[in-house]
């Protein structure tokens, strides 16, 4: 039980390695990126290590029977919030997926970012971000994991904001600090509700508390409330729009924050606050409604679009929403699946294209190609990420994202079954079109393209091990697998379906033959095509001009909204004001007259007030004679 007693430590390494690196290292690089690395080292270790001693456990630790531990934070009249950490199987897994993949990106990052001035800011702001999240994953309630959901918007402003001399990194962060304060207050507002009703904001006792309460009404707008935060950090529509903008950071922000972690706390809370939300009928229904347009929504995009990282942004869209989707019909199991190897193949995707950019300098992919004849790591690493996320068997995204499918249909969800089974096929129709476009065929621009540093290419080679065999924990035929773990309820063992298996297979590669057949054969004029198909590629590519709906509604309402209260401001409140200040201005103005400095004066008044006061006095007793 060492490790679990020792859960606490595991957000407050990467805490001391900020600290030492902002006031001690900061002018010694490598320095500051062994710091990084070492604290994430341990963190990482003791993470395994929580994760270990669960599955060693025989079942006693579970989702049911959690170890929790916690202090005093806030005590006053009327509030006692604790701080403290809840260990189960799905603080585990995420502990690991977050511990391993911000390792791998950091030790990419060394290589990635040698050149940049910023090198020892660059770790020291991805440590901040690693303590934040861990803290967020190890929370034992809402009131502290809220606490660390805003560091980690943080840590994502500064992060997307790296770049903070260009102007489009300095919109991008503002616009998702903006998009997710927005979120974040439907969230706060339904904690608060939480514990006005339940007096706490503990996850056990209001699992408890919730369980025997009856008032749907009010758990159903709480859920949607809560669902809110989420709907902003995992970028669901209609609040995804912050996303493939967050693309201005470096490459190794994009991997860590933008595909492995911080989007996924949002799944994440879903799969913690679950009792909350399988209370409410309703809410379910609309969060598995929303998964599935985001992913079909985001797909549709990204079919189009010609910026490397951009695709795997609205990529990494469109399997959020998959995972949404799987919270939504009631699978926490598949969903953090999902989640799970999601982070690994989809951080291998932006890696690998943050190599091919490093190599290329330009993130078109049209700008790319013939990358393989010199880039053979990147570009078979690269294959198979794009593999794994196409769901090709047997690699680790055919077993997760199967089992979404598997069950969205076994729960009579058919309209989301046909959206998740073109999901499938539209992805991997993307991915095989950046594929054949970027790493084969022809040079298409002066690049000299150079495999990239040993510090680049491990990672890559680790996160594909990790694409090909992590799926297999939660494979059918694994006795104690990944539904074993994590669960609401009880575990639920999905029984294979072949037909499902071989269906969404041949779907997938039917979308891969389609993709070689337009740019890997180049039997298709895509030119010619996308001419013929203007106005559709044109509303695509603008992402629906969503982007637009929204500068619109800023420019035209909000701006009209905000300039209205400020001349009510400036005119009728601070006119009010100034008006008393005036008034009272000119009566000193004239009063001061009365303020002449002579004696002879002030004993004229003086003597002219005695008489009036003797003369007030005397007229009643004149008057009774």
């Amino acid at each position: 039980m060492f490790w679990i007693d020792n859960a606490w430590l595991i957000p407050i390494f990467p805490a001391i390695a900020f600290v030492l690196i902002i006031f001690v290292t900061k002018k010694v690089k490598m320095l500051s990126a062994l710091t990084a690395l070492a604290a994430m080292a341990t963190s990482m270790m003791f993470s395994i290590g929580i994760l270990f001693t669960i599955l060693g456990s025989h079942g006693e630790i579970n989702m049911n029977a959690p170890i929790e531990y916690s202090v005093p934070w806030l005590t006053i009249p009327g509030v006692h919030i604790t701080a403290g950490v809840l260990i189960d199987p799905l603080t585990a897994v995420m502990l690991c997926v977050v511990t391993i993949v911000a390792f791998l990106v950091q030790l990419y990052s060394v290589g990635y970012m040698a050149d940049d001035p910023g090198f020892s800011r660059f770790f020291a702001y991805l440590s901040l971000f690693t303590f934040s999240m861990l803290g967020l994953v190890v929370a034992n309630n809402y009131f502290q994991m809220f606490f660390f959901w805003e560091l980690v918007g943080l840590c994502s402003y500064l992060l997307i904001g790296f770049y903070f001399y260009k102007n489009s990194a300095a919109d991008a962060n503002k616009k998702a600090f903006v998009t997710n304060r927005v979120a974040d207050f439907g969230f706060m507002i339904g904690i608060f509700f939480l514990w006005l009703v339940f007096g706490t904001f503990n996850f056990q006792e209001l699992a408890h508390a919730i369980e025997g309460y009856g008032n749907v009404g009010f758990l159903t707008l709480v859920a949607v409330l809560v669902f809110i935060g989420p709907v902003g950090k995992s970028a669901q529509f209609p609040l995804h729009v912050w996303l493939p903008d967050a693309m201005e950071g470096p490459t190794p922000v994009s991997a860590l924050i933008h595909a492995a972690t911080m989007v996924a706390a949002g799944v994440y809370l879903l799969a913690r606050g679950f009792v909350l939300f399988n209370a409410a009928p309703s809410a379910l229904l609309l969060i598995a409604y929303i998964g599935g347009f985001t992913s079909i929504f985001a797909a549709s995009i990204a079919i189009v679009q010609d910026d490397i990282k951009r695709i795997l942004a609205f990529s990494t869209l469109s399997q959020l929403g998959y995972m949404v989707m799987a919270m939504g019909v009631g699978s926490i199991t598949a969903g953090m699946f999902h989640l799970t190897t999601h982070a690994f193949f989809k951080a291998l995707l932006f890696l690998g294209a943050g190599s091919a950019i490093h190599a290329v300098h330009s993130n078109s992919i049209f700008d790319m190609g013939g990358l393989y004849k010199n880039m053979k790591t990147t570009t078979w690493t690269f294959v198979i990420g794009s593999l794994a996320l196409a769901g090709i068997f047997p690699l680790a995204g055919f077993w997760s994202k199967d089992e979404i499918l598997l069950v969205t249909k076994e729960g009579g969800f058919t309209g989301l079954y046909i959206i998740g089974t073109i999901v499938a096929f539209l992805t991997a129709f993307y991915m095989f079109r950046l594929i054949f476009t970027a790493f084969f065929g022809e040079k298409r621009s002066d690049h000299h393209a150079h495999e990239s540093p040993w510090t680049m290419t491990v990672p890559l080679m680790v996160l594909a091990v990790f694409a090909i065999f992590i799926g297999f924990v939660g494979a059918p035929f694994v006795e104690h697998g990944f539904a074993s773990l994590i669960y609401f309820g009880e575990p639920h063992h999905a029984t294979p379906d072949y037909f499902l298996m071989i269906s969404s297979t041949l779907i997938a590669l039917a979308g891969i033959v389609l993709a070689w057949y337009m740019y890997g054969k180049k039997a298709v004029d895509t030119e010619a095509l996308k001419q013929r198909f203007l106005p559709i590629w044109t509303l695509l590519y603008n992402k629906y001009y969503i982007d637009e709906v929204y500068q619109w509604f800023f420019d035209k309402i909000v701006l009209n909204i905000g300039n209205a209260f400020n001349w009510t401001d400036r005119k009728v409140v601070d006119g009010i004001a100034d008006g008393f200040s005036d008034l009272i201005r000119a009566t000193g103005a004239r009063l001061r007259f009365v303020q002449t400095g002579s004696m002879q004066t002030y004993a004229l008044v003086l003597f002219a007030a005695v008489v009036l006061i003797v003369l007030w006095m005397a007229v009643p007793v004149l008057g009774g004679m």
